[in-house]
């Protein structure tokens, strides 16, 4: 297993999330899209007061799905561009990219963190505005990364009836991702990508007992020539990713958390032994079938996880209940995140020195 290195420098953009947020007091290191938008992107002035323009036209737009674009820096080494899903489809991550002036011929990789639409469904887009970036021509390719497992097709039969009443989006296959001008890898197992900076977990241990994956999940299964639809409440094939920064600990990114995410991160403090600092992503709370899970999840990451994380993030899915909740128990430690926000976070070799291992209390 390839080591993960301590970085020096962190960043990470969302390009695709269901929130917009831009009112709410952020943390230092956190920035709101508009900030972005009059201090970096020239944003067209008003002739008669001088003033830049509030340019809506021209700013991201929310989507049910999830895209963050990590940046990893080592001192004296080249940054790594590396993105973690692409969102439901191909306008959103489309205009956001452009709203947020992203150098896509920087990006070498794709993390896709499994399979579902909403994460994947962006994917052959941003491949086309890749390969249409002039600075691409002198780029590498984009590998996609992947875990083997790509299903027929995966659909929602919500209990307790268990009847399918849809299914998702087809995901792209390896063979139209190779079309697009990518070089496809898959994965089962762990590993560290973009020079060591960022980990790519493998099939993440199921070991609580709350967690009981996606109520409803089926999977379209054919064999002998006929086709049907079995119950798939685990999904094998999520993944996670974790950059860890000097002098602050672990970067958790759990697009969707199917696991759980109390199982993500305890499947991260044993593989690394380093402090949580940050959880990005979808909890996966929202819900009435999901509601049962919030006390523990929130217990887990407030008290049980020593130290608790200095910051969780939750998007996407993680739900209105669980977000209240969150911030109910880790004040300003949780934060509003959304599309277009960026993070950026300065490792601390001084710091590093004095990093110890975490601990999980039993209760």
């Amino acid at each position: 297993m390839a080591p993960l290195r301590t970085v020096d420098k962190f960043v990470v953009t969302f390009l695709v999330d269901n929130c917009i947020e831009w009112m709410t007091k952020l943390p230092p290191g956190f920035t709101h899209e508009m900030r972005t938008h009059l201090t970096e992107h020239n944003p067209p002035i008003d002739e008669l007061t001088g003033i830049p323009f509030v340019d809506f036209e021209n700013y991201c737009c929310g989507a049910h799905g999830f895209s963050a674009l990590i940046e990893t820096q080592i001192e004296g080494e080249k940054s790594h561009y590396t993105l973690f899903d692409t969102g439901p489809e191909s306008r959103s991550i489309a205009r956001n990219i452009a709203a947020m002036h992203v150098p896509t011929h920087r990006i070498d990789r794709i993390i896709l963190s499994h399979w579902h639409s909403d994460h994947s469904g962006g994917m052959l887009s941003f491949l086309r505005i890749r390969a249409e970036d002039p600075a691409s021509a002198s780029a590498p390719p984009c590998v996609v990364d992947l875990h083997p497992s790509r299903p027929i097709a995966r659909g929602m039969a919500p209990q307790p009836q268990g009847i399918v009443i849809g299914r998702h989006p087809p995901d792209p296959t390896f063979e139209q991702l190779r079309e697009a001008g990518a070089v496809v890898e898959t994965h089962k197992e762990g590993h560290a990508v973009a020079d060591g900076t960022v980990w790519v977990s493998g099939e993440i241990p199921r070991v609580t007992e709350f967690e009981g994956g996606l109520p409803g999940g089926v999977r379209w299964v054919e064999k002998e020539g006929k086709g049907e639809w079995v119950k798939e409440d685990h999904l094998m094939d999520e993944r996670y990713a974790a950059v860890d920064v000097a002098g602050k600990g672990l970067i958790l990114f759990s697009a969707c958390s199917h696991a759980g995410i109390v199982n993500v991160v305890k499947d991260a403090v044993m593989t690394f032994a380093r402090p949580v600092y940050m959880i990005i992503g979808g909890l996966h709370l929202a819900g009435t079938d999901l509601t049962p899970r919030i006390e523990p999840t929130v217990k887990f990451l407030s008290k049980q996880l020593r130290p608790a994380p200095a910051y969780v993030l939750p998007m996407h899915c993680s739900g209105f209940v669980a977000k209240i909740a969150l911030e109910a128990a880790l004040g300003e430690g949780c934060v509003p995140a959304g599309v277009g926000h960026k993070v950026e976070v300065a490792g601390d070799r001084e710091a590093e020195k004095k990093m110890f291992p975490p601990s999980i209390d039993s209760d």
